[in-house]
């Protein structure tokens, strides 16, 4: 498809020529005419139309030209006439990706993304960057991490402003520091080893440094400067320096600090709100969002002013649930903010049923109580396992809560995704959650199922895990063999013309599939011959099975390791590195145990003489309905003291 732009603004072309190849058309002064119109800021609407040979896209803020222009060139490719206006419910509406959880995107990858929120019509871009930046005064802050450097963080700011995306520096500045204060330079600085020390000097000449570093690079004025989860605060050095004292107060003395910062730097500050949720409801237990809140005048009056608090939420489903913590927000003396969550986080798949039925409420709750900025987060909790681009239809669906006026139904979002990325929702992408929504999974997952990880990270001798699989010998080995096939067929058939990361994403799938088609249930196995006394069928194991396993978890790795490189810089890959290597290691071991066994060496296997539990029995919604994260599921040992 060609097309000539008439009467566009030159601070569009860049940004046009990038997404040619993305959406199918060529800018070409032999194409079909479009006029191409900037309407005032008052009229809060874009518009595309074809007829009698000649377009027309009409829209106010620069991103949404290009959420008008996919628009356009998806209905041009199948109609000759068509007039589309749409209404934007959100000024700012994006998207916050994890960078310090190990996986620090690419600069090139952060590019491709921003290209399809582009083309959505989303309009902001958060890094969340804990200690993953340059900070020069400190050259232990994000050592080995994989930190930006300010210039990749300043191309990507430029490559941004193309589209119009807003890139807003996401930083911490009271807990969340585990990584920063862990090195020796930080002692003076640990109220908690990842909570800074409120009220000393060199807390704040540490912030100072921190907060210039992570603004420089970028246009913006706003900047998030976290303060979530940090529930010990004040009860760490604090409390033996100082006794203790109403944390409350702690609390707002810290944040009034950080803002004389902030305002130093002409910065405009957002923060999460569970903090003071959590202090206003004096719940010492870490509750989020406790209704019973204290937010009398008295109160809301020792708080200081300027702050824009962020109100968080990934698990809820009632919709008039929202509303209500929206307007309890009001109390606070601003707009609230609202993040939802795409999950993909302590997963080697997105669980995109929880994300549907926690995110359209909040949505839908968002719009009907008049928000006007939401992002969604999608973050990498307990090594970043699954890639970040399987959150592309997340980012669809917040995309289409933002402009499309009806009902946002699978049918639009499909339609949706594939014009503005190229993927097919109900293809490879839906076939992602058979990973995790196996066979005894609740229909959707809400509970956060994770068998790919639990069934791959798990001991074969020391399954603790294998309580939840008795049984299903016959039924789960078959079912991954079953996803395995289905996703060679996707990457061999409708993956070959797809860009990278999608194909190097759907050989992961496989390899993964493939590698639990044999590892699923065979601690089970191994178990059953075990106390039966079946010599014979556990040398099959040793000799056969193992050998089998070690082969199809190296493919794996080899095969995660590309897609992990062809996303993310290097650093934090050694992590899952050592997750295999325990994997292919154990395997050998199982093997070496097993024939000392079937030979005489040794008379019992005490792993296998154990009694099998199921892993948390307070935790327990269904057979399979169960999570853990890595330290859990490789050892009931400790991994680190």
């Amino acid at each position: 498809m060609k097309l000539y732009f008439q009467g566009w603004d030159e601070d569009l072309v860049h940004g046009v020529k990038e997404l040619e190849a993305q959406l199918g058309f060529r800018a070409d002064p032999a194409g079909l005419p479009v006029e191409v119109v900037r309407l005032p800021r008052n009229a809060r609407q874009l518009r595309v139309s074809l007829g009698g040979g000649k377009g027309r896209i009409e829209y106010v803020e620069k991103i949404h030209f290009f959420r008008a222009l996919g628009l356009f060139v998806e209905r041009a490719k199948t109609s000759d006439t068509f007039d589309l206006t749409e209404r934007p419910s959100f000024d700012y509406n994006g998207a916050m990706l994890d960078a310090s959880r190990n996986a620090v995107m690419r600069v090139d990858a952060i590019k491709q993304m921003l290209r399809y929120m582009a083309v959505m019509g989303l309009n902001g871009l958060m890094m969340y960057t804990e200690d993953t930046y340059e900070v020069p005064e400190l050259p232990y802050f994000g050592y080995m991490r994989g930190r930006y450097t300010a210039e990749e963080l300043r191309e990507c700011d430029d490559y941004a402003t193309l589209f119009g995306i807003e890139m807003i520096p996401c930083i911490q500045t009271l807990g969340h520091l585990f990584h920063a204060l862990k090195w020796l330079y930080a002692e003076p600085l640990r109220d908690h080893p990842d909570i800074v020390l409120p009220g000393t000097p060199a807390t704040y000449e540490f912030l100072e440094q921190t907060i210039r570093a992570a603004a420089a690079p970028f246009r913006s004025k706003r900047i998030h400067i976290g303060m979530d989860e940090a529930f010990q605060v004040g009860l760490g050095r604090y409390l033996r320096d100082n006794g203790f004292r109403d944390r409350f107060e702690v609390m707002n003395e810290h944040v009034g600090r950080v803002m004389e910062i902030t305002g130093k730097l002409g910065l405009e500050p957002m923060i999460w709100s569970d903090m003071y949720f959590n202090l206003l409801s004096n719940d010492v237990q870490g509750g989020l969002y406790n209704m019973e809140a204290d937010f009398s005048s008295e109160n809301m009056a020792k708080i200081p002013d300027g702050l824009r608090f962020v109100y968080w939420n990934y698990w809820g489903t009632d919709e008039n649930g929202y509303k209500e913590v929206f307007d309890k927000h009001r109390l606070l003396g601003s707009e609230p903010i609202f993040a939802g969550g795409i999950h993909m986080w302590n997963l080697m798949a997105p669980n995109h049923g929880k994300t549907w039925s926690s995110m359209h409420p909040a949505l839908r709750a968002a719009k009907r109580s008049g928000l006007r900025e939401v992002f969604a987060t999608a973050w990498g909790d307990n090594g970043n396992e699954a890639n970040h681009f399987v959150i592309l239809p997340g980012l669809q669906l917040f995309a289409e809560y933002g402009y499309h006026e009806g009902e946002v139904t699978d049918e639009h979002l499909q339609k949706r995704l594939a014009a503005c990325t190229g993927l097919d929702l109900f293809g490879p992408l839906e076939a992602l959650k058979g990973m995790d929504e196996v066979p005894e999974v609740h229909e959707g997952n809400y509970y956060g199922a994770n068998p790919s990880k639990f069934l791959l990270w798990q001991d074969p001798l020391i399954g603790l895990f294998d309580k939840h699989v008795e049984g299903m010998e016959g039924t789960l080995p078959d079912y991954y063999a079953g996803l395995a096939e289905k996703w060679r067929g996707y990457r061999e058939g409708e993956g070959s013309g797809l860009t990278e990361p999608f194909t190097a994403m759907f050989a992961f799938y496989e390899k993964l599939a493939a590698a639990l088609s044999v590892k699923s249930t065979l601690g089970v196995a191994i178990k059953r011959l075990y106390d039966a006394g079946d010599r014979d069928g556990l040398r099959r194991i040793a000799d056969e099975t193992l050998p089998e396993l070690r082969r199809r978890v190296e493919e794996l790795r080899v095969a995660h390791r590309e897609l992990w490189l062809g996303t993310y810089k290097p650093f934090g890959w050694e992590v899952l590195d050592i997750r295999y290597g325990g994997v292919l290691s154990r395997a050998v071991s199982a093997r070496d145990r097993l024939l000392d066994y079937v030979n005489g060496r040794v008379l019992q296997l005490e792993e296998l003489e154990a009694e099998r539990l199921v892993f948390n029995q307070n935790n327990v919604f269904g057979t399979l309905d169960v999570n853990g994260l890595y330290h859990q599921i490789a050892t009931a040992g400790s991994l680190s003291m």
